[in-house]
């Protein structure tokens, strides 16, 4: 009865005591190098302000004796002097095709200048809802809006038409957005056949919310989204031990994840040489997200590789392959 308890014992032993599987036997010769891609997502835009430009020291020169004072303008010649400097006239290289494009400013007054027997289309931003038109002379000026398009193509437009040359006013439309204020001018031949207007400060709020959204997906980290329940840590990390060696690696059943440490720069984050599931050389795709190598599938064996002469090799390989005599060769 002690022997066969005995006998038990060891055989309990001799069990434990069985090495795990081998490693694979990799001949560095196969692998091919891995694609490095970017995640599909816009670029994010870079704002800069308009260089201001200062005089070097060997431009400066003595200041001009001061003027003298301007007499102080009466009320009527201060307004007509900020209304004279708050108009924009129609430029040759503001026309797109037959519409003259403004750039939007608060408190402009923007020229239209009009014929009769012809009518000039005022179109507002798309999607922005006409409240109000008022106009300085409405008997010999017809105003009258339409809309055009659906939907957030939706898009509202004045039409002004003066009923004889040499005419002036004024024209003030309100919508759900913004106020813009033109001066009407009649001429006999010449007249606009339609403008509208470009927004920098819409466009400028566009490029900032982008960027943000971009920061926020940049900050999202790689584990959000992952499940538990699918994740496999089965890789073995082996090979030299450079300050960049991987902190672990585990892939979801589609793509693999590459942990590296976390004071690394990605000027350090060496190239990434793959071998598929098969042991055949195969090129995969793979993207660096934070401290992450993210390869679009899963791979047997793989190698990060820096420098040549000596060169530093840290291979990543799959815990439960199969032990190979050698791959690429026999």
């Amino acid at each position: 009865m002690t022997r066969l308890f005995l006998t038990a014992s060891l055989a309990a032993l001799a069990a434990c005591a069985t090495p795990s599987a081998p490693e694979p036997r990799v001949d560095h010769v196969g692998f091919v190098e891995a694609h490095l891609t970017e995640d599909p997502k816009p670029e994010r835009v870079e704002i800069v302000e308009t260089a201001i430009p200062l005089p070097l020291p060997g431009q400066l020169k003595p200041l001009e004796p001061e003027p003298a004072k301007k007499p102080a303008l009466s009320p009527e010649g201060a307004i007509e002097e900020g209304r004279a400097g708050a108009v924009i006239e129609p430029s040759p290289e503001g026309f797109l095709n037959a519409v003259q494009v403004y750039p939007y400013t608060e408190g402009a007054l923007y020229r239209l200048y009009a014929s009769p027997g012809q009518v000039t289309d005022i179109a507002l931003q798309p999607g922005e809802t006409l409240v109000s038109v008022s106009a300085g002379d409405t008997v010999r000026w017809i105003v009258g809006d339409t809309a055009s398009g659906s939907g957030r193509a939706a898009r509202a437009h004045i039409l002004v038409k003066p009923v004889a040359a040499g005419l002036q006013t004024n024209l003030m439309i309100a919508t759900d957005r913004r106020t813009y204020h033109l001066e009407l001018e009649s001429t006999p031949a010449t007249y606009m056949a339609a403008l509208s207007w470009r927004y920098p400060q819409d466009e400028l709020a566009g490029l900032t919310a982008r960027n943000a959204d971009i920061a926020a997906q940049d900050a999202v980290p790689v584990e959000r989204g992952l499940s538990l329940e699918t994740l496999s840590f089965d890789y073995r990390i082996t090979g030299d031990s450079p300050d960049w060696t991987p902190v672990r690696v585990f892939d979801d059943g589609r793509q693999v994840f590459i942990q590296m440490p976390s004071g690394i720069t990605a000027s350090e984050m060496p190239p990434l040489f793959v071998l598929s599931s098969g042991g055949t050389a195969e090129l995969v795709n793979y993207r660096v997200r934070g401290h992450y190598y993210i390869v679009d599938r899963l791979f047997t064996a793989a190698e990060l590789r820096h420098g040549t002469k000596p060169q530093t090799v840290v291979r990543i390989s799959k815990a439960g392959a199969a032990p190979r005599p050698r791959w690429f060769g026999g």
